[in-house]
């Protein structure tokens, strides 16, 4: 199992698939089956029965996890960039291969 370099809050950019160009929050990482959710990114609609918290019921728009290859960090530009790794102050810390920036 790689290493999962993209952590909850980061700032993304879909690179493939039906959203290609997008840009969003990461909500959730799934490190386990290398996924993850992107807000606004990867929209499913789901029929819903009516419930206790949901009386009406109806269609609830929600969004799926995408494979974590196919979002990379964008840094100041809007442009994608990779994550690597380097240490500040004897603390180990991830930096934009584009630009060089700590993030």
């Amino acid at each position: 199992m790689a290493k999962v370099k993209i952590k909850k809050g980061d700032q993304v950019i879909v690179l493939s698939g039906k959203d290609k160009g997008t840009k969003g929050q990461v909500l959730r990482v799934f490190p386990d089956k290398n996924r993850v959710i992107v807000e606004g990114v990867a929209i499913m609609k789901r029929h819903t029965k009516p419930s206790a918290n949901n009386p009406q019921g109806g269609i609830v728009e929600s969004e799926a996890s995408i494979h974590i290859s196919n979002v990379a960090l964008v840094d100041a530009e809007g442009k994608a960039s990779r994550v690597g790794y380097k240490t500040e102050n004897d603390k180990k810390v991830r930096f934009l291969k584009t630009t060089g920036k700590t993030v």
